[in-house]
């Protein structure tokens, strides 16, 4: 198998030269624009990522998650759900490597196979990093009207880490 992936680039790369050769297009000239458009992209999608990673640090250390747990504790507790799995369900939305540092403890305290590692990792496969999402992709191509994306995605969010709770009981 290692001697199949160190042929392969190679080959795609020849296989890509020789189209462009039979189709009498200039590779280079190609290249060079394709590498100026990934520049330019790279150049376009920093802002929003400077951006995003300002406003989840304020969000992180304004200790809204604290209260966010403090509110929320007693309608866990009656529903029977863990409380362990709140900090990740509020974060998920927010950020993505934030969410596997959450998950990774849950695992090392709880284990894997756990209810809360198993809810931790249905959690993080149905739900989305929707901040991110808006603030990288959305701000690239400099889409201002985000309001019924940010509902739409927020909505799907809840449905998952819901959907997740359900499963998880349900399954396991």
């Amino acid at each position: 198998m290692s001697k199949i992936s160190i042929v392969i680039i190679p080959l795609i790369v020849l296989s890509i030269i020789i189209y462009g050769y039979s189709k009498k297009i200039n590779i280079y000239d190609s290249f060079l624009e394709g590498a100026k458009e990934g520049l330019l992209a790279t150049f376009n999608i920093f802002p929003p990522m400077i951006a995003m990673v300002f406003a989840i640090n304020i969000f992180l250390k304004s200790d809204f998650i604290e209260f966010a747990l403090g509110f929320l504790s007693p309608f866990l507790k009656f529903l029977n759900l863990p409380l362990e799995i709140l900090p990740m369900a509020l974060l998920r939305p927010i950020s993505g490597t934030s969410t596997l540092v959450i998950m990774n403890e849950l695992f090392v305290i709880h284990g894997p196979d756990s209810l809360i590692g198993r809810l931790a990792s249905v959690i993080q496969g149905c739900t989305d990093t929707t901040f991110y999402v808006m603030s990288l992709y959305f701000g690239s191509i400099k889409v201002l009207k985000t309001k019924y994306a940010l509902k739409v995605g927020l909505f799907a969010d809840l449905c998952g880490i819901i959907a997740s709770f359900i499963i998880v009981r349900l399954f396991f």
